[in-house]
């Protein structure tokens, strides 16, 4: 299913992505223990919009040495625009040595390239090196697994992807107390293959939410979850970027209905709107998200959900893990004015039913409150906060 092997030397160092999630293209020889990476990137439907934002690999025989690392072919394309992509100065490469723990190295960056640098002495023989600190399916997996005693947890498959994963949607709510009259939330994480950091803001938030703190207990009491907590599994196990395993961009493409081709859109927005459709209440509905330097909530086109927008914006602002970079706002009604197949969640959903739907993007470089780029613990943090945050904004808090 994966590359074994990308690269081996005489002095027996090799570059592997024999595991879930890995990707890596080409890899050469600069020098002794100087080795040129490539990142693969990926494009969309139309052959446009090359991204470069995930690498994840694995270096044997490295203990002891210094390891010098170019990523290079960074550039790409998005909304159909040049751009030097997600990997820029401020966001070099996470390392591990126990594919548990993460922690940012510091990178030198040459924008003419571009091509980020990053020097490694390890002290294992094997270490790992990522754009972010991974989150797998096998992560979303074991979640899943030790949630499933609790009563207030239900877990069910909605669809199918391209390659015939399911696609699980979880309802959070205390069974006890009659679902008339409370508020319903709905969340999208992972839309995003390279965004990591949504599926561990995802599992913080699934863990609070199931947990015995006494706020937690009267949110469940009060509202309804419902959670997508991975969007795109195709492409979170083979190490993709942001299209599904046909080349659809799976925040696009939300005014376009192709089962066959975006099997993953279709279910995820068809398991919202039967909810709605039989009667059912959204309150809130949210699609979270990685960039680099922005951090923003941004609400779904038109100005009749801008007070729900604000009281959600003046709850989260409150995070010490959520630093806007710009005020609440109504979306544009696409992302490409003109384009079909261009819209994404919080616009379509507008477009469809006119529904109180959000975005947010959380940034991968320094952030501001915490000194330091975000880690895993930060994200999971994120999650309690985001969900409180909602519950606050819908009155059920």
């Amino acid at each position: 299913m994966f590359a074994l092997l990308l690269f081996a030397t005489a002095a027996a160092v090799s570059f592997r992505t024999d595991f879930e999630a890995g990707n890596l293209g080409r890899v050469e020889t600069v020098a002794p223990d100087h080795y040129r990476c490539h990142v693969l990137g990926e494009v969309d439907q139309d052959k446009r919009n090359r991204q470069a934002s995930w690498y994840y690999f694995r270096i044997d025989g490295a203990r002891g040495r210094t390891l010098t690392i170019d990523l290079v072919d960074l550039a790409g394309e998005y909304n159909y625009q040049p751009t030097q992509g997600a990997i820029i100065a401020e966001t070099p490469p996470y390392y591990s040595e126990d594919q548990k723990t993460w922690r940012p190295l510091e990178g030198e960056f040459d924008a003419a390239g571009p091509r980020m640098r990053v020097r490694v002495e390890p002290h294992a023989n094997r270490v790992w090196i990522a754009h972010q600190p991974p989150y797998t399916t096998q992560n979303l997996a074991i979640l899943l697994s030790e949630m499933r005693s609790n009563r207030a947890f239900s877990v069910e498959n909605v669809g199918k992807t391209v390659h015939k994963r399911d696609i699980p949607l979880v309802t959070i709510t205390d069974p006890a107390t009659p679902v008339a009259g409370k508020k319903v939330i709905w969340i999208l994480f992972r839309q995003h293959s390279w965004e990591a950091g949504s599926s561990w803001a995802g599992e913080g938030a699934i863990r609070f939410l199931l947990s015995a703190k006494p706020e937690a207990a009267a949110i469940r009491r009060a509202t309804v979850f419902k959670i997508f907590p991975m969007c795109d599994p195709d492409g979170v196990a083979r190490g993709g970027v942001r299209f599904n395993a046909n080349g659809f961009d799976l925040n696009r493409n939300w005014d376009v209905h192709d089962p066959v081709r975006m099997p993953e859109i279709d279910a995820e927005r068809g398991a919202i709107l039967k909810w709605v459709d039989a009667g059912g209440r959204v309150d809130l509905a949210l699609t979270l998200h990685n960039d680099e330097k922005p951090e923003y909530i941004e609400s779904a086109p038109g100005q009749e959900h801008m007070p729900l927008a604000h009281r959600f914006y003046a709850a989260l602002e409150q995070s010490p893990v959520f630093a806007p970079t710009k005020p609440v706002a109504p979306s544009t009604v696409s992302t490409t004015a003109g384009k079909p197949g261009r819209m994404s969640f919080h616009q379509g959903l507008y477009n469809d039913r006119k529904l109180p739907a959000f975005l947010i993007e959380q940034m991968t470089v320094s952030h501001p409150k915490l000194g330091r780029r975000p880690v895993a613990a930060d994200r999971i943090r994120f999650g309690e906060d985001l969900v409180k945050a909602m519950a606050e904004a819908v009155g059920a808090r």
